[in-house]
């Protein structure tokens, strides 16, 4: 069993597999390291540059597109190691990027997964949206992070570069205990992406585990790479996903009153949409909101089984404040802004 499995997801990104697989695998060639590219049935040509340009690498193909989640989920079954290391294609790495995240791993049994920090690689010296410097919630489920408040990104000045205790680490980039992955059954299937990552961390964190960020390990992430940020799939993903999160995770006594008043604020981003005539965007929020509601005994049933498994209901991490209220209101536009 090597120790560490590095898995890149692919679909139809050849372009990026031909921009940054090569440095991907300079710096990660090290004993005990394998880089492996798992496809989610591209219809581009990345098999056959796979196979003419690196006929050694090991390569997953896939029957379908999966998504995110399945498409990792099925992918991971097939590889034995210590640690999983899930990185995007669309991510360019740093020389000695892995072993910080592995050393990390290595130094306390109680980590569960950690990341680095993810930067922006059109803009070298700022955090990158998805994950910046460690990733949080706010009492509503609304995701944010170290160095990223809503669409605020701020510069890396090296403000956030201790090592860290946080409440999600980031899919773009995230290294993982492949036991305890496949304990928790992995990533939620019914996600296909977008949140998922953040609803295993939860889960991790209910069992006692920590979720780390390691800033001695850097990447830069090129973002939006397989949905763009405009897509209406993606507004639906994020809608569908956060209530899925909640509802699965929740402590009980505050499961209906924190998704009562989240359902309250989907409904009002549904009605600013429709004054933005963004008609589309109106629709993917009543779709999220509908598919949300069929799912309901689906997700009764997760979270009962989650709850046979020892819950501690850990909401360290969790900014016990409105987050959409502290950036428009109180104009708390930085992470370091915020006290808790």
């Amino acid at each position: 069993m090597i120790k560490t499995a590095v898995v890149i997801l692919n679909w139809n990104g050849k372009h990026f597999l031909e921009k940054f697989l090569p440095s991907l695998l300079k710096y990660s060639s090290t004993d005990g390291v394998e880089v492996i590219i798992a496809d989610n049935a591209s219809t581009d040509d990345s098999i056959s540059f796979l196979n003419a340009n690196f006929p050694g690498l090991r390569l997953l193909i896939l029957d379908k597109n999966y998504g995110f989640t399945g498409g990792y989920n099925r992918a991971l079954a097939q590889i034995e190691a210590k640690y999983y290391v899930l990185i995007n294609s669309d991510i360019e790495v740093t020389p000695d990027w892995l072993n910080p995240l592995t050393e990390l791993l290595d130094s306390d049994s109680q980590i569960a997964a950690c990341q680095p920090k993810i930067k922006s690689y059109h803009k070298k010296d700022s955090f990158e949206y998805a994950g910046a410097s460690g990733g949080f919630i706010d009492k509503y489920g609304y995701p944010f992070c170290r160095g990223r408040i809503l669409n605020n990104v701020e510069t890396d000045t090296g403000q956030y570069d201790d090592v860290k205790e946080v409440f999600w680490a980031t899919g773009a980039c995230i290294a993982v205990r492949a036991d305890l992955f496949q304990k928790m059954g992995g990533l939620d299937d019914d996600f296909f992406a977008h949140m998922e990552e953040i609803d295993l961390c939860w889960r991790l964190k209910n069992l006692g585990y920590k979720i780390m960020v390691n800033p001695k390990s850097t990447v830069y992430h090129v973002g939006g790479g397989t949905l763009p940020n405009n897509s209406p799939f993606k507004l639906y993903l994020n809608f569908r996903n956060n209530l899925f999160l909640l509802y699965k995770n929740l402590p009980q006594d505050k499961l209906y009153i924190i998704l009562f008043f989240r359902l309250i604020l989907d409904g009002i981003s549904g009605f600013m949409f429709l004054v933005k005539l963004s008609f589309s965007s109106f629709k993917a929020v009543l779709k999220a909101h509908v598919d949300f509601y069929k799912s309901i005994k689906t997700l009764k049933e997760k979270r009962y089984k989650l709850k046979s498994i020892k819950q501690e209901n850990d909401s360290s991490g969790i900014y016990p404040k409105s987050i959409v209220f502290s950036y428009f209101i109180q104009s708390k536009k930085k992470f370091s802004d915020l006290l808790f």
